[in-house]
């Protein structure tokens, strides 16, 4: 109840500061907590975080960051925490929100212990086979959750452009990745970054070997009823950053990767993150995929200040 009284008076105190025809920005940070809509096509709540300065009646870019928690657990309380501070204390996406003054959309999806293989965070291939109404196609629930932001936001006299855009760093810069080749038309520019080095490739097939979802495009319209938009990608302005000394790898843990999966990337891809990553970035180029690629020397699976004010230059480069 305390959450629910907080969120209500967060809720009313942006709707009139909103309706005030004398006020042209917002008066102070403001976290509103949307509840799940299955009507509406999501399962899941979700966060809209709006910064305080943002302006009224002034087309605006929506930015998403998708939630990770860091661990397995059946507790949605626990996931909606750290999803809550990513949205609104410590996160690259809060950083972006916060000084370019554009709303701040973080999805509350869980990562379930009693399907602790099933890397939700991570958009990886066991959630993307998913039936059950929570985890089923959180992809599509995302992009229904944008459109109901949009409109809660018109309705508080923001009106936010079509396209919107994406930020993520370790998980949910893997979840980003992966959505942006799913969706590559709603995306105005992204930037990842802690990725484990992997990124999904624009391939079929690499040394003869398939590249099944999540490491190619091998199986996407038999998964998605839909194939790989390479033109649209390309299209998608991108940031992608690494540490120099970033070692996190996901890949060799069962809750992200399978054994078959394991094989094959570190077989034709490469069986460190580092060499991984220079590997994924010959193959972007080769394909006509020109991200801005960064690797930043002394740093390990973190962010700083250097690293998060050179995404929101980014970002505040691509809002036109």
């Amino acid at each position: 109840m305390r959450h629910l009284f907080l969120f209500l008076f967060l809720v009313c105190g942006t709707l009139l500061s909103a309706q005030n025809g004398s006020t042209e920005t917002f008066k102070t940070d403001s976290v509103l907590l949307i509840h799940k809509a299955p009507e509406k096509g999501f399962h899941n709540d979700y966060i809209l975080f709006i910064p305080k300065g943002m302006l009224r009646n002034k087309e605006l870019f929506l930015l998403v960051e998708p939630n990770n928690t860091g661990k397995v657990t059946d507790s949605m309380e626990v996931h909606e925490k750290h999803a809550i501070a990513l949205a609104s204390v410590s996160s690259v996406g809060n950083n972006i929100s916060t000084e370019l003054k554009i709303p701040l959309l973080v999805p509350v999806f869980p990562r379930p212990a009693s399907k602790e293989l099933t890397y939700t965070h991570a958009l990886d291939r066991d959630v993307m086979e998913e039936k059950t109404p929570a985890l089923h196609r959180l992809d599509l629930q995302l992009l229904a959750m944008v459109d109901d932001a949009k409109k809660i936001l018109a309705s508080m006299n923001v009106p936010v452009k079509a396209k919107f855009f994406m930020s993520g760093f370790s998980a949910s810069g893997t979840f980003t990745n992966r959505f942006s080749f799913l969706h590559p038309e709603k995306i105005q520019a992204l930037a990842i970054g802690g990725f484990n080095g992997e990124l999904i490739l624009p391939l079929k097939e690499l040394n003869k070997t398939p590249l099944l979802y999540p490491i190619g495009i091998a199986d996407m319209n038999t998964l998605f009823g839909k194939e790989f938009n390479l033109q649209a990608y390309q299209n998608i302005p991108q940031y992608i950053y690494m540490g120099q000394l970033d070692d996190n790898d996901a890949v060799q843990f069962d809750d992200a990767y399978s054994e078959t999966e394991r094989k094959i990337i570190n077989t034709h891809i490469g069986s460190t993150v580092q060499t991984r990553y220079i590997k994924c970035q010959e193959l972007y180029k080769a394909n006509g995929i020109q991200p801005v690629f960064k690797t930043y020397e002394n740093i390990g699976h973190w962010t700083t200040s250097k690293v998060n004010l050179d995404v929101i230059y980014f970002f505040m480069g691509q809002m036109k």
